[in-house]
């Protein structure tokens, strides 16, 4: 039971990031459009929903199992993404891949190590916005940290893989090059959203040895 509701809430998490990239694709302006993208990881983060790049960062604080329902949540992330995509192809909005179009031949153009390193960068903003939602003690705060880290990052032009996996469904563009992508990009993600986490943890073990020495 523990396995299917967590593909299911993995599911979910994918529906909700493929709508935040169709109201994306579906605004001329950047700004406004990278604004409410985060709608996604609003949803995600108040539904409690399982998202790869938002779960991953907390990975060192779970025992082994943890990693299994990593691989879960990632794979109900893209079947969540790729079901919307799918489904909005076949409704009147399907204008909107030729904008899905033009996105992905840039990205899928554009080198592994540019790619790996823009969804490093992606992830530590990510893990700003979720530990932000998480542990901030004031409400507000819970929401600007999610609604600062999503615009952010999409300005930037830093890649999230499970939007990417809702841009290529939208564009129909899946091949074996575009699944080489989305793995270098999951990857880049998993690293950036454990890299802030690690330092903490080797701070405070030595802040901790430190005390303990001069105690």
């Amino acid at each position: 039971m523990k396995i299917i509701k967590t593909f299911v809430y993995g599911i979910l998490a994918g529906v909700s990031i493929a709508i935040g990239g169709t109201v994306f694709l579906s605004l001329d302006n950047k700004v406004l459009g990278a604004l409410f993208f985060t709608v996604g990881l609003f949803t995600v983060c108040t539904f409690g929903f399982n998202l790869f790049t938002g779960k991953v960062c907390y990975i060192f604080e779970s025992d082994w199992k943890f990693a299994l329902d990593l691989i879960i949540i990632w794979l109900g992330n893209f079947l969540g993404a790729w079901l919307t995509g799918e489904a909005l192809r076949a409704t009147r909005i399907s204008s909107i891949s030729e904008k899905a179009i033009s996105m992905c031949q840039v990205k899928l153009s554009d080198s592994l190590m540019s790619i790996f390193i823009l969804a490093i960068f992606c992830n530590i903003l990510i893990f700003i916005a979720v530990d932000g939602f998480r542990n901030n003690p004031h409400v507000p705060g819970k929401y600007l940290a999610i609604f600062f880290g999503v615009t952010v990052f999409i300005l930037c032009g830093f890649e999230h893989s499970v939007a990417n996996m809702f841009y290529i469904t939208m564009a129909g563009m899946w091949s074996g090059k575009s699944l080489l992508f989305i793995l270098v990009n999951t990857l880049g993600n998993a690293v950036g959203g454990v890299l802030i986490p690690l330092l903490r943890r080797c701070f405070a073990k030595e802040s901790l040895t430190a005390r303990i020495r001069y105690s």
